[in-house]
């Protein structure tokens, strides 16, 4: 599975070992910045670059990180076909999946370990959607509106 990664320097120490990670696990990790700490960089080009990523390669999935995770959730759920979900335990990154179908989750550097992180991390991309048909039904009506409603 090919997973992009986006973020800026809050997170980058983060996904330096996140990518590695990713890596050993054998994912196709597909590296969309911050390249380098930049105490002056943003996130919204990182993270929406990312989650752009996941919408244009079907089956993939997204990771983007910040020092929250808020604003980089925020950033990336303004790309059409994005469901970015900001998980702080286990159980957050499972159902994010299971129930949300989410595509691209969102880990805080300075909120958890990187241990922690990184188990949230795959918890996520091990999880599958339920395909359960209430949780289906909600997801297209937040896609319904995002089309009624989207400029």
């Amino acid at each position: 599975m090919r997973v992009h990664i986006g973020t800026d320097h809050a997170g980058y120490e983060l996904k330096e070992k996140v990518v590695e990670h990713l890596k050993e696990k054998g994912y196709d990790v597909v590296d969309h910045g911050a390249h380098e700490y930049d105490s002056l960089d943003d996130y919204p080009p990182f993270c929406i670059e990312a989650a752009e990523a996941v919408v244009a390669d079907a089956g993939s999935l997204g990771v983007v990180i910040g020092g929250s995770g808020n604003g980089e959730q925020m950033a990336a759920n303004r790309v059409k076909g994005v469901r970015a979900a900001l998980v702080w335990n286990d159980s957050t990154a499972r159902l994010a999946r299971e129930h949300n179908n989410a595509n691209v989750v969102s880990v805080g550097a300075r909120q958890h370990t990187v241990e922690e992180c990184l188990a949230f991390i795959d918890a996520f991309l091990e999880t599958p959607f339920s395909e359960d048909e209430r949780h289906q039904r909600r997801i297209s009506e937040m896609d319904d509106y995002d089309e009624a409603h989207r400029k």
